[in-house]
């Protein structure tokens, strides 16, 4: 359990440091996300980004059980 919790940490970190150059290329930002913008506030639900991301993990899960 020790070794999934510090892989994870170290999963958030790096996801930390890359943002800036994943938000260059248009991760986070994909066709079908929604965005709303009004007076005064702003809503953002990634939809398209979490399921892309939800595959990645599933596959890398499998790959490497």
């Amino acid at each position: 359990m020790r070794k999934y919790l510090i892989g994870l940490g170290l999963l958030i970190v790096g996801i930390g440091v890359l943002y800036p150059l994943l938000s260059k290329i248009g991760v986070g930002r994909l066709p079908g996300d929604i965005l709303i913008q009004k007076d005064g506030w702003t809503f953002y639900f990634p939809i398209i980004t979490c399921v892309i991301l939800s595959i990645i993990i599933s596959i890398l899960f499998k790959w490497f059980k």
